[in-house]
């Protein structure tokens, strides 16, 4: 059948109590209220990977909305990154020189409590065709933009004729030579990359990387890797971004188990990130010197291609900030 990852999106789960329901826990686990501020979103075979019973497993509580998220914490805020400041035509965002971000979609397969663009304005982005045009112009206008970034959202939860059209006008720009697409859609909905959407990349000329998001190894399997196979044999250079989590990933076997299965994947690791303090996350919060101390020791353990970038991002600065 065409289109069943489009048909997992609708079989997944998008209230707290239905997901705790199905992992035999208890319904007061979860909020309401936060769940009514930014919703539950996550495919039934992301859920599959969870323990039944276990309040603590580290993907549920990526997803979960907790009462906790309601807490209001100095120093996070709705755009912690002061996006908006970067915003020069909807649908763009663009904050480092020779790049350029292209807000695809607002919505995701699955909604991560701790996502940065929890708050983003996402209606006021959407790209129409007017807007589509607009967005072109303005790469086509700046000659120095060599490489796109589809992002969102996650750019995958469009689909491929929409997809295709957009490349076919990227190519054309002398001064693009690359495409990188952001997508935790590999790693939590891997059905997504079907022979039509490997058609595509295939005719599409451009340079091209996929940056995945994965946290735990928890999040893997043989269909994720498969996946990742198909992606690398269509010219795609995979890597991986994480975002370090209470609670999740903040452990140093933690994070080598991560690399080292990234690695039997095919993925490699590109970037640790400090969360960013967005409203409603900082129960994920790692503070930088504990953060620091863990890498250490992941250089003690790993060979260095296995060991991510510990980074963060802050606004104003012309790339991302190597921490420590």
């Amino acid at each position: 059948m065409r289109d069943t990852w489009q048909n997992q999106l609708l079989q997944g789960f998008s209230t707290p109590a239905q997901l705790l329901d199905y992992l035999e826990l208890p319904s007061d686990f979860g909020s309401t209220k936060a769940n009514q501020q930014f919703v539950t979103r996550v495919p039934r075979r992301f859920v599959d990977k969870m323990e039944k019973g276990n309040r603590h497993d580290p993907l549920l509580l990526q997803v979960l909305p907790q009462q906790i998220e309601l807490d209001s914490k100095p120093g996070f805020s709705p755009d912690p990154l002061v996006e908006r400041a970067a915003n020069p035509t909807p649908g763009i965002l663009h904050k480092y020189h020779g790049r350029v971000l292209l807000t695809l979609s607002g919505a995701c397969a699955v909604n991560c409590r701790y996502c940065f663009r929890r708050h983003f304005p996402y209606q006021d982005n959407a790209l129409g065709n007017k807007k589509l045009t607009q967005a072109l112009d303005y790469i086509r206008q700046d000659s120095s933009i060599r490489e796109v970034i589809l992002s969102g959202g996650d750019p995958l939860m469009v689909k491929n004729k929409a997809l295709s059209v957009l490349l076919a006008n990227l190519e054309v720009i002398p001064h693009v030579t690359t495409l990188r697409i952001h997508s935790r859609i590999p790693i939590v909905l891997p059905e997504r990359i079907d022979t039509d959407f490997l058609a595509i990349l295939d005719g599409c000329h451009l340079e091209k990387v996929m940056v995945v998001h994965c946290n735990h190894a928890q999040e893997l399997d043989e269909v994720v890797a498969n996946c990742c196979k198909q992606l690398k044999q269509h010219g795609v250079h995979v890597l991986n971004q994480s975002v370090l989590l209470k609670g999740v990933n903040d452990a140093v076997d933690t994070l080598v188990d991560l690399s080292r299965a990234l690695f039997r994947c095919g993925i490699l690791p590109y970037y640790l990130h400090l969360l960013d303090k967005v409203d409603g996350a900082a129960h994920f919060d790692v503070d930088s010197q504990r953060a620091i101390s863990l890498h250490r020791a992941m250089l003690e353990r790993l060979p260095g291609y296995l060991v991510p970038k510990l980074v963060t991002e802050r606004f104003g600065e012309k790339s991302k900030s190597w921490v420590g």
